[in-house]
């Protein structure tokens, strides 16, 4: 029995052995690395920006719109680099140019939290304007580095390393959502305390010297990765010319067609055919961009995918999210920085649940038939965001006109305390417990404020409907991520999810918009049915593209065979439903 239980033993220490030394644990490793790295840093520039500008929000706004629309302009330019460089030299650069900006940016903010003071005397302080500009345009590239990366490495990287195993596919891209959401919350709350009990200067050098060992770690985690997987070497037009040849032959010769998105079709062999190079002036090479980016929309335009894709863009346009807007809602509603921290932590949790719900329905119904059952669990659970418009205590107010903001400050030059006071804590309060809210009630002996928690009914049901979306939202967003990836052609990947970020980024930025025009209280329940209705517009346009992609078989639910599905089609052929 001893000597029986020995070898099991040793198989079962060799299998945890080569697991934690396979190209997928690396990966997952080198990806968590990179996402602890990003967070902190998304978190904390923030808080900079206001802590340097006097708790304005003026640096904080000017960051996110060259972010937005730098992505919005280069998307599609970062993905072509992508398309036609090697993997390791774009993963590679990627990641230098990305941690080699934020280390730039730390050293910079180190300076002038030391010595602006003096920054200010100097040329009637348009050093320390300088200063401001450089830190936003470089953690600007440090952001489209981190695109790049992304574009890469989880949209590309993965689907070679795992094969033509689906499968595998989609457990990896929920694994790599679960570490997404995960790092959301620990890497903003560590900084966080790390600033409380220090200070930013403090939390600067923490995250400089963090890049610098990420940076390090990422690249041998990198280095890895390609050499135990040698078909990331090839990425050549002839490989896929060849699998192109075996499609149409085995689509010929296929009694039924698979169900699905059908990646490639016959005019796209006519792109890999070699093309003779010729030479090229100075008047191409500076249109070349524009027509890369023209070329870029027009290939996302013609994806079988497309309105997917589009689908998932337009979940991006709403208020109905944990960033900066519902949060400084909720502060006007009066709920506490604890209270939201833990509002946070549970929409991680449902996130996390999301992943797993992903990978069981896929499982037991297809790959497109998740996205349609996640898009309908979305929408039903934001009918508690609706409802909770109606309800006691929503402020919503049809007779204050939304601009009526807009209108005082810019013409009447009126300050608004309502909407001024609560948005600069609201920056602190993510990371770290804001207990103004909770030590103003006790203080107040006006009986008149007792019934204040009584209309919170309104702001719980919002919360309510936002955390339980969550496990719908990342269900849908990790089908349509596998969409993109089996049914866009290996030499298209980059530049289709580069115009993919893009359209995500340009309904992110109409949103922001859509909240300046209307930024009073009273116009949020407005917000909140404008962004219900562009979800729901979005799921739509998924259910169109499921209705052609499925016909009549769209609501019969089966589940695949998971055996044959590696064997009957070659990688990147169709989506198995």
């Amino acid at each position: 029995m001893a000597r029986a239980a020995e070898p099991e033993g040793r198989r079962r220490g060799g299998s945890v052995i080569a697991y934690f030394t396979s190209a997928k644990f690396l990966l997952y490793l080198g990806h968590a690395l990179s996402t602890w790295g990003d967070r902190m840093w998304h978190f904390a520039v923030s808080v900079f920006l206001v802590e340097l500008y006097g708790n304005s929000l003026l640096l904080t706004a000017v960051y996110g719109l060259v972010v937005a629309g730098s992505v919005l302009l280069l998307g599609a330019l970062i993905g072509d680099w992508v398309d036609k460089n090697s993997r390791l030299k774009v993963a590679q650069t990627s990641l230098v140019v990305q941690n080699s900006s934020v280390i730039l940016c730390g050293v910079i903010l180190m300076i002038i939290f030391l010595f602006k003071t003096q920054l200010l005397t100097l040329y009637h302080g348009w050093l320390l304007t300088l200063c401001y500009i450089l830190v936003i345009t470089i953690a600007n590239i440090a952001n489209l580095a981190s695109t790049a990366t992304a574009i890469t490495i989880q949209r590309d990287w993965i689907v070679v390393v795992a094969g033509e195993d689906r499968s595998k596919l989609a457990d990896m891209n929920a694994t790599i959502r679960r570490i997404d959401q995960l790092t959301n919350i620990l890497a903003p709350m560590a900084v966080g305390q790390i600033m409380t009990f220090g200070s930013p200067m403090i939390g600067c050098g923490f995250i400089s010297g963090w890049n610098l060992m990420s940076m390090c770690v990422e690249y041998l985690l990198l280095w890895k990765v390609y050499q135990k997987t040698p078909t990331l070497a090839h990425k050549s037009a002839k490989v896929e010319a060849s699998e192109l040849k075996q499609l149409n032959v085995k689509k010929e010769s296929d009694m039924k067609p698979a169900e699905g998105v059908q990646l490639i079709i016959e005019k796209d062999v006519a792109g890999f055919e070699p093309q003779q190079e010729k030479e090229v002036g100075c008047a191409a090479r500076i249109a070349e961009p524009f027509i890369t980016f023209r070329d870029g929309w027009v290939a996302y335009y013609n994806q079988p995918v497309f309105l997917a894709g589009m689908g998932l863009a337009f979940l991006y346009m709403t208020v109905l999210g944990f960033d900066c807007i519902t949060t400084g809602y909720a502060y006007t509603q009066g709920l506490s920085g604890s209270v939201l921290s833990l509002l946070m932590g549970a929409s991680a949790v449902t996130g996390i649940m999301g992943t797993v719900a992903f990978t069981w329905l896929r499982r037991k119904c297809g790959l497109i038939r998740t996205g349609l059952i996640s898009g309908v669990a979305q929408l039903a659970c934001l009918i508690l965001c609706v409802v909770s418009v109606f309800m006691p205590g929503s402020p919503m107010d049809l007779t204050v006109s939304p601009f009526a903001d807009i209108s005082a400050r810019l013409f009447e030059n009126e300050p608004l305390p309502t909407i001024a006071s609560p948005e600069p804590e609201m920056i602190f309060a993510t990371g770290m417990p804001n207990l103004l809210n909770g030590s103003i009630a006790p203080a107040n002996s006006d009986p008149e404020m007792s019934p204040e928690p009584v209309p919170l009914i309104s702001v719980s049901l919002l919360f309510a409907g936002v955390i339980a979306a969550r496990v719908g939202l990342w269900s849908f967003d990790l089908t349509v991520t596998q969409l993109l990836q089996e049914n866009v052609i290996e030499s298209e990947r980059g530049i289709i999810n580069g115009v993919q970020n893009s359209m995500n980024y340009l309904l992110d930025l109409l949103h922001f918009i859509m909240v300046i025009l209307a930024p009073n209280p009273e116009a949020f329940g407005l917000l909140v049915l404008i962004s219900v209705s562009f979800v729901a517009m979005g799921h739509i346009m998924y259910f169109r593209f499921a209705q052609k992609s499925l016909g009549k078989q769209l609501f019969v639910c089966h589940t695949p065979d998971p055996k044959a599905a590696p064997d009957s089609s070659p990688p990147g052929n169709t989506s198995t439903v």
